[in-house]
């Protein structure tokens, strides 16, 4: 690899040590970081020093300061008690002219400390103190800079704000990030992914600002403006409209931002049915937080669990029921092992784990077929065209999700868009109500009984459909039941889960089609359900039962002992036979414990026994 290509793949500060203009010693929390010309070192374990050396290796490489004018920890003139300034740029070697106070904060700051470090920087900055001419607060990639150069006071706080910090003592410029440039936006690492989405929602959240899914639905209609900017075509060299803008007011701002949301919204209005409610003054904040962001460059694998660990919080507790832990549901696909061709619906969808799932299974798939057109987001390499088609086609038209709560239904659909689309069939229905009214409702014409290859799905568990509120009840033939007499007439009531089981069935195909369903160990035990058995082993054959440790949803708050069933619809006419052999396995470690930490994982050595089970079907027993 020649120098130049090896620099590019290095950080700022690694060059910078790398050319000596810094020096790392010790190990661990003795570890500490020396800046040459400054003659200064500090503890380079803590979180504030590691914002304050990747932001000052920038200012040497990004923005062309030489290091011997780079003050560290300089000491604010006539300032009692005594107080320092976290970096300086100095217009001379001498450092006795200041251009430029920055302030560094730890990544993921509150909104109120952010705020603080920002008067903090303009009190040591203006006026008396050091008098320079630029101020700024760096809180990892969040970041406000402040022009005092010329007509602003020293309580400006919003006509000032410029879009960037001047490179090499020049004038602000009107964007910082413009496409195809060396000032281009970037993917980023998992870990700043999550600290990015972490902040947007803390943003949206704090103060009771909103509730949590109200704020995590704002949220994701700004990362749908955000992807649909980077989507946008325009030449190398123009900016990107998802930025600070130098003295821009943040009206301005928002009615930007705004009118890429309802032109995107008027393209697919499936996706938002609403326009952003988020203030003026609180979406910059947010702008903020993500404008330095590529999704587009940063690779799926880190979106994906980047997106998935924020939501692991959020949707514990009352929330869990719309989150299956990803061991789980790799495990599901792992099974089934959707093909291309396949139509895949999860009926109880949630945020779309095991759509995007079965996604990601045809994305390797596609490695494996065209290993010489896999792309490299981060290294500005295009898929090839076979390879994209393979996947994407599957994604964009045989890839069915529907939920019922329409804040997580279009968390899916965001989901589903992060991970470069399927979202256009993710509706936001009832799927116990009458398919033809989702067909009606939704447009979709997809939604079919009798249809798809494969199902995926873990139903709500314990809720009651009553008939008086879901006439549809009575459609089911597990919603009603026979007197003494042989009548049959309509239940009042039906549990949730005991309708699904009817549901895949119908939306299944005839013979051939297979669905893997958490089911309550009490639709398989208790004696009272002895009817829903019949039902489930007449119109199914049962090829596989995993039962799950009595933790494996306690984590997300739900304590019910459950099991993975694994069943194929039986086709016209058939029969169950004598010689079917059930797959039946018992795993006490699954990945994950009663508190969500890491452990041993038992479920792939699971899926392994089932591919012998396969070639050999017999009754069998992990």
């Amino acid at each position: 690899m020649r120098n130049n290509e090896r620099e590019k793949r290095m950080t700022y500060l690694e060059q910078a040590i790398g050319k000596g203009y810094a020096t790392i010693s010790g190990e661990g929390t003795r570890q500490r970081i020396t800046y040459v010309a400054a003659n200064h070192s500090e503890r380079f374990s803590d979180p504030e020093e590691q914002v304050r050396s990747a932001y000052w290796a920038e200012l040497i490489f990004r923005y062309g300061y030489e290091p011997s004018c780079i003050g560290v920890e300089v000491t604010v003139p006539d300032r009692t008690p005594k107080d320092a300034a976290d970096l300086v740029v100095f217009l001379n070697d001498a450092r006795t002219r200041p251009f430029a106070v920055i302030e560094c904060k730890r990544d993921g700051v509150t909104d109120a400390e952010f705020g603080q470090a920002v008067e903090q920087a303009c009190g040591n900055g203006t006026w008396a103190k050091f008098r320079a001419q630029y101020v700024g607060v760096v809180a990892g990639q969040t970041r406000r800079f402040l022009d005092y150069s010329g007509k602003y006071g020293v309580l400006e706080r919003e006509a000032n704000i410029i879009a960037d910090l001047p490179r090499q003592y020049g004038r602000p410029e009107d964007w910082r990030f413009r496409k195809g440039t060396k000032d281009d936006i970037q993917g980023v690492s998992k870990e700043t992914l999550i600290a990015t989405i972490k902040k947007c929602h803390q943003t949206l959240w704090g103060g009771g600002r909103l509730s949590p899914p109200m704020a995590f639905g704002e949220l994701c209609k700004l990362l749908f403006v955000k992807i649909q900017d980077e989507r946008t075509a325009r030449k190398n060299g123009q900016p990107y409209e998802f930025q600070i803008k130098t003295h821009e007011p943040a009206r301005k701002l928002a009615e930007r931002i705004k009118a890429i949301y309802e032109q995107a919204r008027e393209r697919d209005p499936q996706v938002f049915t609403d326009t952003i409610r988020i203030d003026d003054a609180t979406l910059r904040i947010l702008v903020s937080h993500m404008e330095a962001v590529s999704f587009s460059k940063t690779d799926l694998d880190t979106k994906g669990v980047a997106f998935e660990q924020f939501m692991d919080g959020f949707f514990k507790g009352d929330f869990g029921q719309y989150f299956t832990p990803r061991e789980i549901i790799a495990f599901a696909v792992e099974m089934l092992s959707p093909k291309a061709d396949d139509l895949v619906l999860d009926p109880a969808c949630g945020s779309g784990g095991f759509l995007l799932f079965a996604l990601d299974h045809l994305r390797r798939e596609a490695d494996d077929y065209y290993p010489d057109q896999k792309g490299d987001p981060q290294r500005g390499i295009d898929e090839g065209k076979d390879h994209y088609r393979y996947w994407h086609d599957f994604a964009e038209r045989r890839l069915f999700g529907i939920e019922i709560n329409d804040e997580i239904a279009r968390v899916a659909k965001m989901n589903m868009i992060l991970h470069d689309d399927g979202h256009s069939n993710i509706a936001g229905e009832d799927a116990l109500d009458r398919p033809s009214a989702i067909r009606q409702r939704t447009a979709n014409n997809g939604f079919k009984e009798a249809a798809f290859d494969l199902i995926l799905t873990n139903p709500p568990f314990g809720s009651q459909v009553n008939l008086t509120e879901r006439p549809y009840l009575s459609d089911f033939e597990l919603g009603n039941q026979e007197d003494a007499k042989g009548t049959r007439k309509p239940r009042k009531t039906q549990k949730t889960e005991i309708l699904f089981v009817e549901r895949v069935y119908q939306f299944l195909k005839p013979g051939t089609g297979r669905a893997a369903v958490v089911l309550p160990d009490g639709i398989l035990t208790n004696s009272s359900l002895q009817y829903v058995r019949d039902f489930l082993l007449e119109r199914f054959q049962l090829l596989a039962v995993v039962s799950l440790p009595q933790t494996a949803f306690a984590h997300f708050g739900a304590g019910v002992k459950a099991s993975l069933t694994f069943l194929r619809r039986r086709g016209e006419g058939e029969r169950p036979r004598d010689s079917e052999a059930i797959f039946m396995a018992a795993p006490e470690k699954i990945g994950y414990d009663a508190t969500g930490h890491k452990c041993a994982n038992e479920l792939p050595e699971v899926a392994h026994q089932y591919r012998v089970f396969e070639k050999d079907p017999r009754p069998f027993f992990v």
